[in-house]
């Protein structure tokens, strides 16, 4: 039943080993059959050689900024994936090294780990989706076992259901949706729905195929008219945005004598910008809109169900200590947003791997709050300043998952063994003013423009360097002769920065987003121009 492979799906391969200095350092990684020293410790990191154990099991110990705290996880290198809340707000989350689920309390600070006894000793999966039930269960994923887990919360007991695999299926996401379990298929091509209520190896599902072949089927969401959207793409090929419409279908089955009805009839398809490559995360927003999050570069994207028109964002570029640069590798360092959510107050929350943020979106105010997280691993960075000894304070954490519960975000960090939490509620250090929400330029034309940036009253002064990322080539920003990129505020001050936004001859004609605002070492803090091109 086990596939072959380690610990790294083949998902985590491909998107990891688009970064070229990722996939340097993947390739320096020592195989099982070369530096394989093994340390015995009575602990998950015996699952790995001495000299991977900083890479996979973490690095240092768990760490705070005024808007982020992590907490370490007791037992050492458990591979912290998929987490969710519960409705008294603890925390639960599926340990990739271990095969268990563990709970951390928010108000004693206390883990549980709840050993796993139909476990493979040694095994290792990814288990990248999680959701818990009103009857007090927690469900996850594991695409090495083709499985889907219920744990039982009330009487600490686990069941293993067996995933439909024909082929090379890999159950992803998971989301409870009533009476029913939704799960993607990632490399299997199809969503399936479950009945909770199984028990055992004979477990019945309804699998629908994806409509476009030899793709994949990423996250999915559902909208308040129960449609489930989710996205087929093809590697670096791109892709379709799908509707289906649950409901309808199964009305339809229910009403026929044919055990199966055509899809095409109850989808419909959404072809996706050419600028959206790898949509992974996927939600629906409160307003109906659709938001996806591309993993191959530093975009996420907006679709509008009634306009039919996707809208491209941009995040900030990474800081460079999330990818070190020692060799110059590095020629256009990218976020990676991965997957997306929505919170009560209709922001959009997404994770961008590459850069360690946890990231939130208004689209009423159309500004963006990137959280940093502290805790780095330097085996996932250009770290190496060529001496052996890896940088202090560089690489990646790599948060795979998160989960929002009120005004905190709650996330794993996979390769640093820690649970962390965000808590948005906290006040930010500064404001952005800009001089106007809108432009209007015409190909060839610039103009300047103005931002203000102002600081809270805090009690020491603040360093801050400059976000101006555009979403296209052909729309530039360029500070002033005046102007600097790195600036230091004093508490209850301002600052005025002037920059010209260019637009080239070839550039066509639409809609598009620039992002202006400040980074500190702990958050960033911008809002989005809407310029459109006449």
């Amino acid at each position: 039943m086990k596939k072959i492979g380690v610990i790294v799906s083949i998902f985590f391969a491909i998107i990891m080993l688009t970064s070229l200095a990722a996939g340097v350092l993947l390739n320096k990684s020592p195989s099982p059959s070369e530096n394989s020293e093994i340390t015995l410790t009575g602990t998950p990191a015996d699952n790995f050689p001495d000299s991977q154990r900083a890479q996979f099991c973490g690095s240092g110990t768990a760490k705070s900024t005024d808007y982020v705290q992590e907490f370490s996880i007791p037992t050492l290198c458990t591979n912290p994936l998929a987490i969710v809340t519960d409705y008294d707000g603890n925390v639960w989350f599926a340990q990739t090294n271990t095969g268990k689920v563990a709970k951390f309390d928010p108000v004693t600070k206390i883990f549980t780990e709840y050993d796993n006894p139909l476990w493979p000793k040694g095994g290792r999966s990814m288990m990248w989706g999680i959701d818990y039930a009103p009857d007090g269960s927690v469900w996850f994923t594991d695409e090495t076992y083709d499985s889907v887990w219920k744990f039982s919360t009330l009487d600490e007991k686990y069941e293993r259901l067996s995933y439909p695999s024909e082929g090379n299926s890999l159950p992803q996401r998971l989301e409870i949706d009533g009476s029913q379990i939704i799960i993607n298929d990632f490399t299997g091509n199809k969503l399936t729905f479950l009945d909770p209520t199984q028990s055992g190896d004979d477990v019945n599902y309804l699998s629908i195929p994806s409509p476009v072949d030899n793709s994949v089927t990423a996250d999915f969401a559902l909208d308040a008219n129960n449609n489930v959207w989710f996205t087929n793409w093809l590697f670096q090929q791109g892709g379709v945005l799908v509707k289906f419409d649950q409901n309808g279908y199964l009305d339809s089955v229910s009403n026929s004598k044919e055990k199966s009805l055509p899809l095409l009839d109850f989808i419909e398809i959404f072809e996706l910008p050419p600028e959206l490559l790898t949509p992974n995360g996927a939600v629906v927003a409160n307003d109906g809109t659709i938001w996806l999050a591309d993993t191959t570069s530093s975009y996420f994207f907006n679709f509008d169900p009634v306009t039919k028109e996707f809208t491209q964002y941009v995040t900030s570029d990474p800081l460079l200590d999330t990818y070190g640069n020692q060799t110059g590798i590095v020629k256009t360092p990218i976020s990676r947003p991965y997957w997306i959510e929505s919170d009560a107050q209709g922001r959009i929350i997404f994770n961008t791997q590459t850069a360690n943020n946890i990231s939130v979106m208004d689209p009423k105010s159309q500004s963006l709050v990137e959280y940093h997280v502290p805790s780095k691993n330097p085996s996932w960075g250009d770290c190496d300043p060529g001496t052996g000894m890896m940088l202090a304070d560089c690489g990646l954490a790599q948060i795979f998952d998160f989960t929002v519960d009120g005004t905190k975000i709650w996330f794993t960090e996979w390769v640093e063994n820690n649970i962390g939490v965000v808590d948005t509620s906290i006040e930010l250090p500064l404001d952005i003013q800009l001089e106007s929400n809108t432009l209007m330029l015409a190909p060839g034309d610039s103009k300047d423009f103005k931002i203000t940036v102002s600081s809270k009253p805090q009690k020491d002064p603040l360093g801050f360097s400059l976000i101006l990322s555009s979403t296209r080539d052909f729309l530039n920003i360029d500070l002033q002769d005046n102007s600097t990129e790195s600036f230091q505020l004093d508490p209850d001050t301002s600052q005025v920065i002037i920059v010209t936004i260019h637009v080239s001859d070839d550039a066509k004609p639409g809609m598009y987003k620039i992002l202006v605002g400040a980074q500190a070492s702990d958050v960033a803090i911008g809002k989005f121009i809407t310029v459109t091109i006449e």
